[in-house]
C-alpha cells in the first residue's frame, strides 16, 4: 500500500468505514438538515475594483469544503491546505496530530462581481458545515476541523463578524455557533493528493456518506449560483 494511500486511510476513510458498519450516525447532510441561514446584512459591494479577490474557510474536512465551493458560480478557483499554524507544520500526517494550530481550510478566489465574499459566508453556514460543533465536524474530531473563517484584509473580517451577529441574533441555529475568526494566518497548500478529491473520488464512502449531499444541497438550495462543472485545481495549475 502506497504511503498517500495509507494517509488517506489513516484519517478521514477511517471515520467513513465505521458510518458504513453502523458506528457513526447522523454524518451525512440532509435535505432536513439544512439551516438556510439568511443573506448577510453588511456584504462587500458587488460592484469592486478588483475582478478576483480570496477567502480563506475551515469547516471540517476539506475535501467536501472544497467541492462545494468548486460548485458554485464565480468561483474561479478553490485549494485544499492549512491556516492558522506555520509553515513548518502544514503537512498533513503532522496537522493530523491536532497539536499544530492548523485547521484544514480551503483558499477560495472568486469574482466579487460575480458572487459576493457574504454570499460564500451564507454558503458555507447553510450547506457546507454545522457551525455549532466544537473542534469537529460529522465523523472527524479535533481542532484541525474546527470551524473557522480567516480574512484576507479588514474588510472581510467586518462582513464576517456582522454576520456572526446577523446569524446569532435570529437564532439560526438551535446551539451556539463556534466559528471563530482567525486574523493574520498565512494560508498554506496541501499535497496534491487532496485536490480535486470529491470531483476524483466520488464513490469512496467518506465522501459518498459526508460530501456529496453538500453539493446536492447547494443545487437544491442555492440553484441560482450552481453550476454542473466544478472548477477544478488541475485545471488552472
Amino acid at each position: 500500500m502506497s504511503r498517500t494511500l495509507t494517509t488517506i486511510i489513516g484519517v478521514c476513510a477511517v471515520a467513513s468505514a465505521v458510518a458504513l458498519s453502523g458506528g457513526l450516525t447522523g454524518t451525512a447532510l440532509s435535505a432536513e438538515k439544512v439551516r438556510l441561514a439568511p443573506a448577510p446584512i453588511v456584504d462587500l459591494s458587488s460592484t469592486p475594483s478588483s475582478t478576483s479577490e480570496t477567502a480563506v474557510f475551515a469547516a471540517g474536512c476539506f475535501w467536501g469544503v472544497q467541492g462545494v465551493f468548486q460548485h458554485v458560480k464565480g468561483v474561479t478557483g478553490a485549494i485544499s491546505g492549512y491556516a492558522g499554524g506555520e509553515k513548518t507544520t502544514a503537512e498533513y500526517e503532522t496537522v493530523g496530530s491536532g497539536r499544530t494550530g492548523h485547521a484544514e481550510s480551503v483558499l477560495v478566489t472568486f469574482d466579487p462581481r460575480v458572487v459576493t465574499y457574504g454570499r460564500l459566508l451564507q454558503i458555507l453556514f447553510s450547506v457546507v458545515h454545522d457551525p455549532t460543533q466544537l473542534n469537529r465536524q460529522g465523523p472527524d474530531s479535533g481542532s484541525q476541523y474546527r470551524s473557522a473563517i480567516f480574512p484576507s484584509n479588514a474588510e472581510q473580517a467586518k462582513v464576517a463578524e456582522a454576520y456572526l451577529g446577523q446569524l446569532t441574533a435570529a437564532h439560526v441555529f438551535k446551539s451556539a455557533i463556534v466559528t471563530k475568526i482567525e486574523l493574520a494566518r498565512p494560508f498554506y497548500r496541501a499535497e496534491d493528493y487532496h485536490q480535486d478529491y470529491l470531483t476524483l473520488n466520488p464513490m469512496a464512502p467518506y465522501i459518498a456518506i459526508n460530501d456529496l449531499p453538500k453539493v446536492d444541497a447547494l443545487k437544491k438550495f442555492f440553484p441560482e449560483v450552481y453550476r454542473e462543472k466544478p472548477v477544478l485545481v488541475g485545471s488552472y495549475r
